[in-house]
């Protein structure tokens, strides 16, 4: 009988760790300071000397990249032709094109084939 309970206990816990482990709170990537701060063509170099190294480095780390606008839709801008930027919220109006534009976000990945750095969970970081 006492080992029935302490079976029932440890599948108590390793459910509460899977549980746990599965459901773990989302990061808020526009509260967390930045891992690098970069411009758009040398992080886009660096992917494109070395595009495994650069991933390992980068990959689902927060990072602050300044560059030039070249392209708004609703939800997405994208940075010197080469720096894709996914917003959570729409795009503020009064942004322009070719502005000037420091994004954070967190990086997801590196498309080869179309030479763009993905990132996701974008906010516009505003000068002080």
């Amino acid at each position: 009988m006492m080992r029935k309970w302490w079976i029932l206990i440890i599948l108590l816990i390793i459910g509460f760790i899977g549980y746990n482990y599965l459901y773990k709170a989302h990061r808020n990537i526009e509260n967390e300071a930045p891992t690098y701060v970069l411009l758009a063509q040398s992080i886009i170099e660096e992917f494109i000397e070395n595009p495994s190294v650069s991933e390992n480095k980068y990959l689902n780390k927060t990072i602050e990249i300044n560059g030039i606008v070249s392209e708004i839709r609703d939800r997405d801008i994208t940075l010197e032709n080469s720096i894709f930027c996914q917003f959570d919220k729409l795009i503020p109006q009064d942004l322009k094109l070719n502005n000037s534009l420091s994004v954070k976000g967190r990086c997801i990945g590196y498309d080869s084939l179309l030479e763009q750095l993905k990132l996701d969970q974008c906010t516009i970081i505003v000068s002080e």
